[in-house]
C-alpha cells in the first residue's frame, strides 16, 4: 500500500516487554500491507544516565565526544528490536543514522537534518525488512556523528517519512494522543481526534511535551500527515496532526498550555533612546540566549528612562548572570530582577483568527480568578500570559472551563494549588 513510519520513545522501548510490545505494532502495520521503517529513542532513562556518567569524568566533556557516547543508547534499542521481530518471524533490520545516511549540520549535539540518503533502506523494504533507524543522530562531514539534541527522534521520524513520501508518521509514546490540556492537571481533559499543524506547533512550543517543536514545523513544510498514538493501545487512533485547511474549527481555542520552565528578567532605568533596546538584544543574542516574551515600559519623563522585560529558559540563567555586568556599563541600567516564580499560561486555536473577544474571555477569566497578570504575548493563534507560579493549575482549570475544554462542570478554583 505504502510507507508507514511509526517512532516509539524511551517508555515505549523501556525493557524487553516493552520492545516486544513494540514489534507487535509494526507486525501489525506491516500484515496491513504497508512497508514499514521503525525510529526508536533510547531505553528509558538510558540518555540521563549517560549524560551523569560523563558528568563524573568530567564537568566539561567535549561536545564530540558527548555525540559519540550518546548515540550508543539508541543503537541498544534498534538492535534489541530487530532481534524482536526475526524472532517474531518477520525480517528486521537495523541501521545507525550513519549507515542509513542521515546528513546533518556540521554541529555537535544540536546539529539539523539537511539530507537524507534513500538508496539502502529502499533495498531493504524491497526485501521484505521491516527497517528499525536510530533516532536522534546522524552524521556530518568527515563522517564524524552528530546528534540533533533533545527530542530528536521525532525529528528524524518526521524527515525520514517525508523522504520516503510515506503515508503518515505515527509517534507513539505512553499518551494516548494530544489533549486540550495536561490530563495531569485536569483529568476531564478530552483528546483531540485532529489537530492542526499550527496549533501542535504553538502548544509543542509552550509546555506540551507530546512532539519536539522542529518534527511538526518539519511535517507543515511538507504537509505530512502524523499521528500521535498510545505504544499500550495499539488499537486507538491518537491525535491526526493535519493542515489548518483540512480542519473543521468548531471552536476558536483548542487548547490550554503550561510551561514553568522559564523565568523573567526586567532591566529597570535605561535610557529612553533609539538603539538601546538593539544593543541590549544583540548582547543577549552574542551570548547564545533565546528571548521569548518582550515587554518595555512607558517612558518617565522625569529621567527619561524605561523599563525592558523579557524572559528566558531557566536553563539560560548562568549564561546570563556572565554579562550582567557588561549590560550594566554598555546600557548605564539601573536594577536587574529576576523571577523565577512565575509560569506562563497560554490559549492556543486557529479558530481564533477571525473571532474577537477571546483575548477579553481569557483575562476575564483570569481576573475572576484574582490571577494578576504580569506579561502577555500574542500572535494569530495564541495567547500568553505570565502569572505567579502558584497560580498554574487554578488558571489552567479556568481556562479549559471558561474554553469548553474540560469536558465536565468544574467548581471554581482560588489559587494556591499545586505546580503539577
Amino acid at each position: 500500500m505504502g510507507i508507514i513510519v511509526q517512532k516509539f520513545g524511551g517508555t515505549s522501548v523501556a525493557d524487553s516487554d516493552k520492545i516486544k510490545n513494540v514489534a507487535r505494532a509494526a507486525i501489525k502495520e506491516k500484515e496491513n500491507g504497508n512497508d514499514v521503517i521503525v525510529v526508536v529513542s533510547a531505553m528509558g532513562h538510558t540518555t540521563d544516565n549517560l549524560i551523569k556518567l560523563a558528568g563524573e569524568i568530567t564537568s566539561k566533556p567535549s561536545a564530540r565526544e558527548m555525540d559519540m557516547l550518546l548515540s550508543t543508547g539508541e543503537q541498544i534499542s534498534m538492535s534489541l528490536l530487530a532481534m524482536a521481530l526475526n524472532e517474531m518471524g518477520h525480517k528486521a533490520i537495523s541501521l545507525t543514522g550513519l549507515q542509513v545516511g542521515i546528513k546533518t549540520e556540521d554541529c555537535h549535539m544540536c546539529a539539523r537534518i539537511i539530507d537524507i540518503e534513500t538508496t539502502r533502506v529502499k533495498k531493504h523494504l524491497k526485501e521484505g525488512n521491516i527497517v528499525i533507524v536510530a533516532g536522534f543522530q546522524g552524521v556530518c562531514k568527515g563522517n564524524e556523528i552528530t546528534t540533533l539534541g533533545r527530542g530528536g527522534s521525532d525529528t528524524t521520524a518526521v524527515a525520514l517519512a517525508c523522504a520516503f513520501n510515506a503515508e503518515r508518521c505515527d509517534i507513539y509514546s505512553d499518551v494516548e494522543g494530544v489533549y486540550t490540556a495536561d490530563p495531569r492537571i485536569i483529568k476531564t481533559a478530552q483528546k483531540l481526534d485532529k489537530i492542526s499543524y499550527d496549533e501542535m506547533l504553538e502548544l509543542a512550543r509552550l509546555g506540551a511535551n507530546v512532539l519536539h517543536p522542529r518534527s511538526v514545523e518539519t511535517a507543515k513544510l511538507y504537509n505530512m500527515k502524523m499521528r500521535v498514538r498510545s505504544s499500550f493501545k495499539l488499537d486507538d487512533l491518537g491525535t491526526l496532526i493535519i493542515g489548518v485547511e483540512e480542519m473543521e474549527l468548531n471552536k476558536p481555542v483548542t487548547g490550554i498550555a503550561t510551561d514553568s520552565s522559564q523565568l523573567r528578567i526586567v532591566i529597570c532605568d535605561i535610557e529612553d533612546r533609539p538603539g538601546n533596546a538593539a544593543k541590549l538584544f544583540n548582547l543577549l543574542a552574542e551570548a547564545g540566549l533565546s528571548v521569548d516574551m518582550i515587554i518595555q515600559s512607558y517612558a518617565r519623563t522625569a529621567n527619561n528612562t524605561n523599563d525592558i522585560a523579557f524572559t528566558i529558559a531557566k536553563s539560560d540563567i548562568d549564561k546570563f548572570n556572565s554579562m550582567k555586568d557588561k549590560i550594566n556599563s554598555i546600557l548605564k541600567a539601573g536594577n536587574i530582577f529576576i523571577d523565577e516564580d512565575i509560569v506562563k499560561v497560554s490559549a492556543v486555536g486557529a479558530g481564533m483568527i477571525d473571532r474577537p473577544g477571546i483575548a477579553a474571555k481569557m483575562f476575564d477569566t483570569l481576573a475572576a480568578e484574582e490571577i494578576n497578570i504580569k506579561m502577555i504575548s500574542t500572535s494569530e493563534i495564541k495567547i500568553s500570559c505570565l502569572v505567579e507560579k502558584k497560580y498554574a493549575t487554578s488558571a489552567a482549570i479556568a481556562l479549559a472551563h471558561a474554553f469548553e475544554l474540560d469536558g465536565a462542570q468544574i467548581a471554581d478554583v482560588k489559587g494556591d494549588l499545586p505546580v503539577v
